[in-house]
Protein backbone atom coordinates (compact mmCIF):
# COMPACT_ATOMS: atom_id res chain seq x y z
CA UNK A 1 0.00 0.00 0.00
CA UNK A 2 1.35 3.38 -1.19
CA UNK A 3 1.78 5.74 1.87
CA UNK A 4 -0.58 7.70 3.30
CA UNK A 5 -1.78 11.19 2.64
CA UNK A 6 0.03 13.40 5.63
CA UNK A 7 -2.35 16.47 5.03
CA UNK A 8 -6.14 16.06 5.74
CA UNK A 9 -8.73 14.48 7.89
CA UNK A 10 -11.57 11.92 7.70
CA UNK A 11 -14.83 13.40 9.22
CA UNK A 12 -17.27 10.70 10.45
CA UNK A 13 -19.76 10.83 13.24
CA UNK A 14 -21.47 8.87 16.13
CA UNK A 15 -24.14 7.87 13.71
CA UNK A 16 -25.88 9.53 10.48
CA UNK A 17 -28.08 12.63 10.77
CA UNK A 18 -25.74 14.45 12.91
CA UNK A 19 -24.89 16.91 10.60
CA UNK A 20 -21.00 15.69 9.16
CA UNK A 21 -22.09 17.10 5.52
CA UNK A 22 -22.70 20.43 6.98
CA UNK A 23 -19.50 20.74 9.31
CA UNK A 24 -17.09 19.32 6.38
CA UNK A 25 -18.62 21.90 4.55
CA UNK A 26 -17.99 24.86 6.67
CA UNK A 27 -14.15 23.24 6.97
CA UNK A 28 -14.01 22.93 2.65
CA UNK A 29 -14.63 26.75 3.07
CA UNK A 30 -12.99 27.55 5.85
CA UNK A 31 -9.54 25.64 4.74
CA UNK A 32 -9.79 27.30 0.92
CA UNK A 33 -9.65 30.46 2.77
CA UNK A 34 -6.43 30.00 4.40
CA UNK A 35 -4.66 28.87 1.03
CA UNK A 36 -5.04 25.29 1.03
CA UNK A 37 -6.49 23.78 -2.23
CA UNK A 38 -9.06 21.17 -0.46
CA UNK A 39 -9.75 17.96 -2.04
CA UNK A 40 -13.22 16.84 -0.42
CA UNK A 41 -14.52 13.35 -0.81
CA UNK A 42 -17.50 11.76 -0.21
CA UNK A 43 -16.36 8.08 -1.50
CA UNK A 44 -19.81 6.75 -1.55
CA UNK A 45 -23.36 7.96 -1.13
CA UNK A 46 -26.69 6.13 -0.99
CA UNK A 47 -30.44 8.21 -1.13
CA UNK A 48 -28.73 10.18 -4.30
CA UNK A 49 -31.63 12.13 -6.50
CA UNK A 50 -32.35 10.43 -10.68
CA UNK A 51 -31.38 13.82 -12.95
CA UNK A 52 -31.54 12.32 -16.54
CA UNK A 53 -29.77 9.48 -17.08
CA UNK A 54 -27.35 9.41 -13.84
CA UNK A 55 -27.49 9.82 -9.75
CA UNK A 56 -26.65 13.33 -7.69
CA UNK A 57 -24.89 13.08 -4.76
CA UNK A 58 -26.19 16.33 -3.07
CA UNK A 59 -23.92 15.66 -0.11
CA UNK A 60 -20.72 15.52 -2.62
CA UNK A 61 -22.65 18.64 -4.35
CA UNK A 62 -22.57 20.49 -1.53
CA UNK A 63 -18.68 19.41 -0.41
CA UNK A 64 -17.96 20.71 -4.07
CA UNK A 65 -19.62 24.13 -3.90
CA UNK A 66 -17.97 24.94 -0.44
CA UNK A 67 -14.93 23.71 -1.32
CA UNK A 68 -14.68 25.85 -4.76
CA UNK A 69 -13.70 22.89 -6.22
CA UNK A 70 -13.18 22.65 -10.07
CA UNK A 71 -13.03 18.89 -9.54
CA UNK A 72 -15.92 16.80 -11.76
CA UNK A 73 -18.31 15.49 -9.11
CA UNK A 74 -17.88 11.82 -10.13
CA UNK A 75 -14.17 12.45 -8.45
CA UNK A 76 -15.67 13.72 -5.05
CA UNK A 77 -18.41 11.11 -5.29
CA UNK A 78 -16.64 8.25 -7.25
CA UNK A 79 -20.00 5.70 -6.22
CA UNK A 80 -23.39 6.92 -5.56
CA UNK A 81 -26.50 4.97 -5.19
CA UNK A 82 -30.21 5.87 -5.74
CA UNK A 83 -32.03 3.93 -2.37
CA UNK A 84 -32.00 5.76 1.03
CA UNK A 85 -30.61 2.58 2.48
CA UNK A 86 -26.60 1.94 3.98
CA UNK A 87 -24.25 2.42 1.44
CA UNK A 88 -23.75 -1.58 1.78
CA UNK A 89 -27.18 -2.47 1.34
CA UNK A 90 -27.50 -0.05 -1.76
CA UNK A 91 -24.46 -0.87 -3.60
CA UNK A 92 -25.59 -4.57 -3.50
CA UNK A 93 -29.42 -3.89 -4.18
CA UNK A 94 -27.33 -1.90 -7.92
CA UNK A 95 -25.14 -5.00 -8.15
CA UNK A 96 -22.38 -3.39 -7.26
CA UNK A 97 -19.47 -4.88 -5.46
CA UNK A 98 -16.65 -2.75 -3.81
CA UNK A 99 -13.14 -2.96 -2.05
CA UNK A 100 -11.59 -0.95 0.63
CA UNK A 101 -8.49 -1.25 -1.81
CA UNK A 102 -10.52 0.80 -4.89
CA UNK A 103 -12.42 3.32 -2.09
CA UNK A 104 -9.57 3.83 -1.36
CA UNK A 105 -7.85 4.53 -4.13
CA UNK A 106 -10.65 7.03 -5.16
CA UNK A 107 -10.53 8.96 -2.60
CA UNK A 108 -6.38 9.79 -3.42
CA UNK A 109 -7.48 9.84 -6.96
CA UNK A 110 -6.64 13.89 -8.01
CA UNK A 111 -4.55 14.65 -4.81
CA UNK A 112 -1.27 15.90 -5.04
CA UNK A 113 1.52 16.07 -2.33
CA UNK A 114 0.54 19.40 -1.03
CA UNK A 115 -3.49 18.97 -1.15
CA UNK A 116 -5.90 18.77 1.70
CA UNK A 117 -7.70 15.81 1.56
CA UNK A 118 -11.18 16.18 3.54
CA UNK A 119 -13.60 12.63 3.50
CA UNK A 120 -16.32 12.32 4.73
CA UNK A 121 -17.39 9.08 5.80
CA UNK A 122 -20.93 7.79 5.84
CA UNK A 123 -22.98 7.15 8.88
CA UNK A 124 -20.94 6.35 11.72
CA UNK A 125 -17.84 5.05 12.53
CA UNK A 126 -18.87 1.54 13.10
CA UNK A 127 -21.64 2.48 10.22
CA UNK A 128 -20.59 -0.07 6.55
CA UNK A 129 -19.55 1.26 3.32
CA UNK A 130 -19.52 -1.93 1.56
CA UNK A 131 -19.48 -5.95 2.54
CA UNK A 132 -16.87 -5.86 5.18
CA UNK A 133 -15.70 -2.54 4.95
CA UNK A 134 -16.61 -0.16 7.74
CA UNK A 135 -15.55 3.45 7.69
CA UNK A 136 -13.19 2.65 10.19
CA UNK A 137 -11.72 0.67 8.39
CA UNK A 138 -11.66 3.29 4.80
CA UNK A 139 -10.15 6.10 7.80
CA UNK A 140 -7.74 3.59 8.95
CA UNK A 141 -6.41 2.76 5.16
CA UNK A 142 -5.72 6.46 4.45
CA UNK A 143 -4.57 7.06 7.90
CA UNK A 144 -5.95 10.70 8.56
CA UNK A 145 -6.58 12.11 11.82
CA UNK A 146 -10.39 11.94 12.39
CA UNK A 147 -13.04 14.45 13.49
CA UNK A 148 -16.08 13.28 15.29
CA UNK A 149 -19.52 14.96 14.62
CA UNK A 150 -21.88 14.12 17.34
CA UNK A 151 -25.57 15.69 17.89
CA UNK A 152 -26.29 17.83 20.85
CA UNK A 153 -29.24 15.47 22.73
CA UNK A 154 -29.78 12.76 25.25
CA UNK A 155 -27.82 10.35 24.92
CA UNK A 156 -24.85 11.63 22.49
CA UNK A 157 -22.25 11.21 25.42
CA UNK A 158 -22.46 7.53 25.58
CA UNK A 159 -22.48 7.42 21.70
CA UNK A 160 -19.53 9.75 21.74
CA UNK A 161 -17.47 8.00 24.34
CA UNK A 162 -17.75 4.60 22.42
CA UNK A 163 -16.80 6.17 19.24
CA UNK A 164 -13.56 7.91 20.32
CA UNK A 165 -12.66 4.59 21.94
CA UNK A 166 -12.80 2.95 18.58
CA UNK A 167 -11.10 5.49 16.82
CA UNK A 168 -8.21 5.42 19.63
CA UNK A 169 -8.25 1.36 18.70
CA UNK A 170 -7.84 1.61 15.60
CA UNK A 171 -4.82 3.89 16.37
CA UNK A 172 -5.75 7.03 14.78
CA UNK A 173 -5.37 10.17 16.07
CA UNK A 174 -8.65 12.47 17.31
CA UNK A 175 -8.28 15.60 15.61
CA UNK A 176 -11.48 17.20 17.91
CA UNK A 177 -15.15 16.10 18.55
CA UNK A 178 -17.73 18.37 17.12
CA UNK A 179 -20.98 18.49 19.24
CA UNK A 180 -23.64 20.08 16.51
CA UNK A 181 -26.86 21.64 18.12
CA UNK A 182 -28.77 20.74 15.46
CA UNK A 183 -32.25 20.95 17.85
CA UNK A 184 -33.26 22.56 20.67
CA UNK A 185 -33.17 20.37 24.17
CA UNK A 186 -35.93 19.11 25.96
CA UNK A 187 -34.76 19.71 29.46
CA UNK A 188 -32.51 23.36 29.16
CA UNK A 189 -30.51 22.09 32.32
CA UNK A 190 -29.02 19.28 30.14
CA UNK A 191 -24.90 20.67 28.99
CA UNK A 192 -23.79 17.88 27.06
CA UNK A 193 -20.70 20.54 25.85
CA UNK A 194 -19.19 20.44 29.83
CA UNK A 195 -20.27 17.16 30.68
CA UNK A 196 -18.14 15.48 27.26
CA UNK A 197 -15.09 18.02 27.72
CA UNK A 198 -14.91 16.68 31.29
CA UNK A 199 -15.13 12.69 30.38
CA UNK A 200 -12.81 12.98 27.44
CA UNK A 201 -10.40 15.65 29.32
CA UNK A 202 -10.30 18.46 26.12
CA UNK A 203 -12.43 20.89 25.63
CA UNK A 204 -15.24 19.64 22.08
CA UNK A 205 -15.84 22.56 19.61
CA UNK A 206 -19.67 23.51 19.99
CA UNK A 207 -22.16 24.43 17.25
CA UNK A 208 -24.73 27.18 17.39
CA UNK A 209 -28.28 26.20 15.73
CA UNK A 210 -28.35 27.13 12.20
CA UNK A 211 -31.11 28.70 10.64
CA UNK A 212 -33.06 26.97 8.01
CA UNK A 213 -34.65 30.39 6.97
CA UNK A 214 -31.40 32.07 6.22
CA UNK A 215 -30.50 32.94 2.71
CA UNK A 216 -27.24 31.72 2.94
CA UNK A 217 -26.60 27.80 3.08
CA UNK A 218 -27.11 25.93 6.41
CA UNK A 219 -23.05 24.99 6.96
CA UNK A 220 -21.90 28.62 6.23
CA UNK A 221 -23.36 29.86 9.52
CA UNK A 222 -21.21 26.68 10.96
CA UNK A 223 -18.16 28.43 10.28
CA UNK A 224 -17.48 30.38 13.17
CA UNK A 225 -17.36 27.62 15.58
CA UNK A 226 -14.64 25.94 13.51
CA UNK A 227 -12.35 28.63 12.44
CA UNK A 228 -9.76 27.70 15.18
CA UNK A 229 -9.82 24.13 14.34
CA UNK A 230 -9.34 24.81 10.52
CA UNK A 231 -6.28 27.44 11.68
CA UNK A 232 -4.30 24.17 13.15
CA UNK A 233 -5.42 21.65 10.28
CA UNK A 234 -3.96 24.50 7.92
CA UNK A 235 -0.75 24.05 10.24
CA UNK A 236 -0.49 20.73 9.71
CA UNK A 237 0.04 19.81 13.63
CA UNK A 238 -1.34 16.67 14.78
CA UNK A 239 -0.03 16.52 18.66
CA UNK A 240 -1.58 19.73 18.96
CA UNK A 241 -4.85 19.22 17.37
CA UNK A 242 -5.07 15.73 19.43
CA UNK A 243 -4.14 17.72 22.94
CA UNK A 244 -6.35 20.46 23.12
CA UNK A 245 -9.11 21.96 20.98
CA UNK A 246 -10.29 24.75 23.02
Amino acid sequence: MANPIPHGLFVTGTDTGVGKTRITAALARLLSERNLIVRPRKPVESGCRQEGDRLVPEDARTLQAAARSDEPLERICPYSFEPALSPERAAALAGTSLTLDEIRAACLQGVAENDFLLVEGAGGFYSPLTSGVLNADLAAALSLPVLLVTADRLGCIGHTLMAVEAINRRGLVLAGVVLNRIQNHDDPRMNNAEDLSLWLGQQVLVTGRFDDNATDPGWMQLRPALATLADRLAGGNRDLMSKELS
